[in-house]
């Protein structure tokens, strides 16, 4: 009778196991760089996103100050219904959550800001809107 040894010692078990041990130490090294990594780019698409919110903001609010400038000026510079539609744009610029920029109606309100922006160049008869920066159909340089 053939007798076995009782320790079946496999040749290839130490290679199987490196190879495990490879890939466990390779992963844990990808996580732990991705958490920095991904982090710092978190950081900068934030800083970006933030950069180009205060800017279409500030576009918005540079027209409505020099309208409403404008309306100090001459109270009948702009009809009664514009000068309501400035009103409530201003109110929604006030509205607008600046300070908490995980408020999921965020985007819903800065298209509602746009929005209004556009009835109130409508109104005025004239073309300007904000595009990254802003443009007129009477510039021609």
């Amino acid at each position: 009778m053939d007798q076995q040894p009782k320790d079946d010692i496999d040749i290839f078990e130490p290679t199987v196991t490196l190879d495990q041990t490879h890939y466990q130490e390779g992963y844990k090294n990808g996580y732990d760089d991705g958490l920095v990594s991904g982090k710092e780019d978190g950081r900068q698409v934030g800083l970006k996103m933030g950069f180009q919110v205060g800017e279409e903001l500030g576009f918005y609010k540079g027209c409505l100050d020099v309208w409403m400038s404008a309306i100090l000026l001459d109270q009948d510079a702009f009809s009664a219904r514009v000068r309501k539609n400035m009103e409530q744009l201003a109110a929604l610029l006030s509205n607008y959550p600046l300070s908490d920029p995980e408020n999921n109606q965020v985007q819903e309100m800065m298209q509602s800001i746009g929005m209004k922006f556009r009835v109130i160049m409508a109104s005025l008869g004239e073309k300007l809107d904000y595009e990254g920066r802003p443009t007129s159909s009477k510039e021609d340089f």
